[in-house]
């Protein structure tokens, strides 16, 4: 599966931004989906994931509240609404796609090519 995010841009603190990620390819379904992000400097780090389904999600500590995350298998699209932005999210996000659910880097096989998301002070 081939994926690209899209949807990153510039806002400020306490705005939102939704993150789309497109994949092609057959079977999106069976795929479990992440968000992960990377700051400058810094390891790249879970955000949210989501089930084959769409029926479990699951957040890191830092986002929960504030990020959800969605899917659509008929449109092959996965989605992170992001809100009350914080400076700290500043980060490239990207999507990412495996057969198992979880947290870890190493469960997603298919990564898309990251969109940049800053948020001001």
């Amino acid at each position: 599966v081939q994926l690209q995010a899209s949807g990153g841009g510039l806002v400020q603190a306490g705005g939102s931004l939704r993150l789309s990620c497109a994949a092609s390819g057959r079977s999106f379904s069976r795929y479990n989906m992440g968000w992960f992000r990377q700051a400058p400097g810094k390891e790249r780090q879970f955000v949210a994931g989501i089930s084959r389904n769409g029926g479990g999600t699951y957040y890191a500590d830092s986002v929960k509240g504030r990020f959800t995350i969605s899917r659509d298998n008929d449109e092959k699209t996965v989605h992170l609404q992001m809100n009350s932005l914080k400076p700290e999210d500043t980060a490239v996000y990207y999507c990412a796609a495996g057969l198992s659910p979880g947290y870890a880097e190493y469960l997603y096989a298919y990564w898309g090519q990251g969109t940049q998301v800053t948020v001001s002070s």
